[in-house]
């Protein structure tokens, strides 16, 4: 299915892109491999990285030289290529390296397109489940067909989901009022990294609460859910301009119900 003729050739890169990093990634998952710690000690600081995400990026961005050599490139694990043009991609190889190296199959490789600071084109594949994620404004696709979220019109009504809650907050303040929102939904269901993101595109989770993002955890997700019919916002209710505090809802009407809860004081 064609979403957009203006957006065809950005996504014919996209499956290009994924073509080419699937094998890269697969070849290490469910292996003994070596296992390096970004962060600074081995508690809620552990930040994996494994060959797999190295040459995943690697690969990634070998690819867009070639098509793009004049756009900026981002990514996790390498340095920032800035070309001083209006688009830029952002690349996070294997989000959620700690369920990869556990053998759980809710990691994906992340690539968005940004012109002018604003995301166009998201991507999220999970090849070991064979399942490809690719959003615009036009709508979102999984493997070629479309996509929508799930109405839902309360909390009590949610499924809502976060990384981890006991790690990925920020302080204390944060932690509870998640689990203040999680104590009233119906299910709390955690640890799925962007495929939690994805399940709200596909219309079987209806919130996702989150902090501490980079640009390259959420930006290609961004699209996936306003494609579907989501919205995607910080706790306040604004645009996600980086990363940070992030919201992402089916349903515009259960996400002003969130936000109201996450400005209420503890």
């Amino acid at each position: 299915m064609i979403i957009s003729e203006g957006f065809n050739p950005y996504i014919d890169l996209m499956h290009e892109l994924a073509d080419a990093a699937a094998p890269v990634s697969l070849k290490y998952f469910k292996k003994n491999i070596d296992i390096n710690n970004k962060g600074p000690k081995l508690n809620s600081s552990f930040d994996p990285v494994t060959i797999a995400d190295l040459n995943t990026e690697k690969t990634i961005r070998e690819i867009i030289r070639k098509h793009y050599p004049d756009h900026n490139i981002m990514g996790e694990e390498q340095p920032d290529e800035q070309k001083n043009s209006n688009y830029t991609w952002i690349i996070d190889p294997i989000d959620g390296t700690r369920a990869y190296i556990t053998g759980i199959p809710t990691w994906g490789t992340l690539v968005a397109l940004q012109y002018k600071g604003k995301t166009i084109v998201g991507m999220l594949d999970q090849p070991y489940l064979k399942e490809r994620y690719i959003g615009t404004s036009k709508g979102t696709l999984l493997n070629g067909n479309k996509i929508k979220t799930r109405a839902c019109k309360t909390i009590r009504e949610a499924t809502i989901s976060t990384t981890d809650p006991l790690t990925l907050f920020t302080n204390q303040n944060e932690q509870d009022k998640f689990l203040r929102i999680a104590a009233d939904a119906k299910i709390m269901r955690n640890g799925y990294d962007c495929y939690a993101y994805a399940m709200v595109a596909a219309g079987f989770i209806d919130v996702v609460i989150e902090s501490g993002l980079e640009a390259y955890d959420i930006q290609a997700l961004i699209p996936i859910i306003e494609g579907a019919g989501g919205i995607v916002t910080n706790w306040q209710g604004a645009p996600v301009i980086t990363g940070g505090q992030v919201v992402a809802s089916g349903d515009t009407i259960v996400h002003k119900q969130v936000i109201k809860s996450l400005n209420k004081a503890i």
